[in-house]
This record gives structure tokens, sequence and C-alpha cells, in this order.
């Protein structure tokens, strides 16, 4: 199941110059100093059912983590650290110089699985605790995943992601924890906003890696949208007269750009499905804020597909070589499934000449789901 929605409110001016390569310098040079750091592979799937190519940023790679999210994580604990410590873009030698202080530092998070990796991978790497919240559904792989990773101790709830959100920053509020969220809203902008400029560190390897030849689609998955909206703002920044065509993909149960879109008065709506979907880390009910804001400017429309599409890219992908998680690979999702439609194909604009850019944004973060989906595949052979 895909169904594809028009962004009536495509167009206008907003500042992306945040993005710029110059102004994120500071970004890629704390993330190129960690040990942890490599640039992740970009591979090419030439002539792919019709079209020039499609581009697979795979972040199943990044930071030993098997997803992008840490990029974001690591950013924002460092600067909410500096600025903690009176200090203006420290060394890690510099930080690492302040145990004392580090130790007595609390970072809290909702996640769905990857944010959740990142920050505690982020707080172990500096000597911090940290309490990593998950909503109800949540597989036990994935929240050990995230001790794992770090520092941090993670507790499964019985409330939606979206109600967990609200429970832990009170719980921020209550013990003077530091929260680490990587969705926005009134009054908390900052760290999410720190969490999008980190994510900037992708989009300039791919570019480099595609040396900065401009493609005609970008297809991103969102949950909140933290990324779509920091990868979009790269792109739009970078092809300031003619950016790419984006397309927001998400879960037809839990669709909330799509739903925003279609109501299409400018302001966020939440999702209305029955969040029920594999893709547990595009499950998310509510946009960022600051995602929309970009968005709703530049994206082009909002596509919902089924957990069946999801499944069938992952087993595509894996005959490509690329391990790819339920969300990480819904990206791709959607070009694979349009492109196999000519009322797909239209609607996307898409033809012999199109170039799109997607990103494997994880791995197989739930192996025993991951397994059994690659086995239906040898089911039907």
């Amino acid at each position: 199941m895909i169904k594809v929605i028009s962004n009536t409110n495509r167009g206008g001016a907003v500042d992306t110059s945040a993005y710029s390569f110059a102004a994120t310098e500071d970004i890629r040079r704390l993330h190129t100093s960690l040990d942890a750091y490599d640039v992740t592979p970009l591979i090419e799937l030439k002539n792919f059912k019709g079209v020039r190519s499609i581009l697979v940023k795979d972040e199943a790679h990044r930071f030993g983590l098997k997803a992008f999210k840490g990029l974001g994580g690591i950013w924002a604990v460092y600067r909410f650290i500096s600025r903690e410590l009176g200090l203006n873009n420290p060394t890690l030698e510099e930080i690492f110089q302040h145990r004392d202080r580090l130790a007595e530092m609390t970072f809290i998070t909702t996640t769905d699985g990857n944010h959740g990796k990142g920050v505690s991978w982020a707080a172990g790497l500096f000597g911090c605790k940290a309490f990593v919240f998950m909503p109800r559904g949540t597989v036990e792989v994935r929240a050990q995943a995230i001790r794992d990773a770090g520092s941090a101790t993670v507790t499964i709830t019985d409330l939606c992601y979206d109600d967990c959100v609200k429970y832990t920053a009170r719980l921020a509020a209550e013990n003077r924890w530091h929260l680490i969220q990587d969705t926005s809203w009134a009054g908390y902008e900052d760290i999410p906003a720190q969490i999008m400029l980190g994510y900037s560190t992708l989009a300039y390897e791919a570019l480099r890696q595609m040396n900065y030849q401009r493609p005609t689609h970008i297809f991103l998955q969102a949950g909140v949208g933290s990324m779509a909206g920091a990868i979009t703002a790269v792109f739009a920044e970078v092809f300031k007269d003619n950016p790419p065509r984006i397309t927001i993909v998400e879960p037809v149960e839990v669709a909330c750009f799509y739903e925003t879109m279609r109501i299409g008065d400018g302001l966020i709506h939440s999702a209305t499905g029955n969040g029920q979907t594999m893709m547990a880390g595009l499950n998310c009910a509510t946009p960022c804020d600051l995602a929309w804001k970009i968005l709703r400017h530049f994206a082009a429309d909002a596509a919902v597909i089924s957990d069946d599409v999801a499944a069938d890219a992952m087993r595509q992908l894996a005959e490509h070589g690329i391990i790819s998680g339920e969300s990480g690979s819904a990206g791709f999702a959607l070009a694979n499934a349009a492109l196999d439609s000519s009322n797909l194909r239209r609607a996307l604009e898409l033809n012999e000449d199109s170039i799109i850019f997607v990103i494997n944004t994880e791995g197989a973060t739930d192996p025993v789901n991951y397994d059994k989906i690659q086995r239906q595949m040898l089911s039907r052979n």
C-alpha cells in the first residue's frame, strides 16, 4: 500500500544558512576526531528499474551503532557539556580534564531505539549518566542495544511515544536532569536544533561522495522528522537555485507529516492511524516543529507505505549487500515500489534520467525480525 499527497504549502523563503558547509565545520571537526568515526558508504544502484541510479547512503556502519542517530546525539551532548563547563569549541581532551563534573551530569531522553543509542553512547563517552525511556511495544533487543552502547539505564514503558516524551521531560525538570530530545516544542528548541545540525555531517559526506552532483529526487523517512528536516536543509542550501525534489516517507498507520500536508493549513497535525507498524523508529505521531518549518517549504509531498512494502525493500537491499532494518529501508522502499507503478512514477515525476538519493538509516536493529523477513523471501523462492 502506497499513497502520495502533495504539499500545498511548498515554496516561500526559509533560512538554511545554519546548515552551510562553513557553518557546520565545527560539527564535522568533532565527528572526525572520534576514534569510532569513519565515512559510511554511498552505494550506487545503476539503471535500477528504469531510472539512472539510486544512491544509498548506508548508515548501518555509523560509529558501530548500526544507525545514524549518534551524529546528532554526540553533537548535542558535546554542546551542552561545553556550555556547562564554560568552554568554547573545546577538544575532547580539554573536556576530559573535568571528569569530576562530567560524572555529576545526567542526561535523559525518550526513544524508539536509535536516538537512545546515540545518547547512551555519547553519555558513556563523556563519563556521564543517562536514563532512556522507550514506548510500549518496544522489543527487548532494542533496549539492550542501548544499554550496550554506553552508560544508559533503559526502561520500556506502557506509554505511546508522544506521552513518553512528555514523561521524560517532566522527569528531567523534577530531577534537574538534562533532556536530550530529538523533537521540539514551544520553549524547547535548542537541543533539537543541535541534534538536527549534527546530521549535517551525513549529508556533506554524501555530497562529497557524489561529487556534488545534484540528485533529482530525495526520499526521506520521517518519525518526528528531525533527520528529514536536516538533510533537506543541507541540500536546499547547497542547491539554492534548483533543490532536489523531496518526498517524506512514513508508515501508513503513523503518518503525521502526511496528515499535516493533507489538512494543508500550514500547521502541525498529529497522525490519526492505529500506531501499529514494524517500522519502530518511525512510530512517532507528532512532527518536530523545527523540522516542519523546513519541510513545509521544501518537501514536494509525503508518501505512506505499509509494512509489506518496507519488508520487500529490506529483501531487495539484501540482494545488493545492504543490511537494512525496518525503518532504515523506508526511503528506498518508496522508490522500489513506485518504480513498478506508472501512476506513482507520474506522481513522483520519475523518469529515465532520475537520480534518487535515499538513506539506509539503520541496520538490523531487530535481528530476529530481520531474519524472519529474509527467510520469507527464501520460502517464496
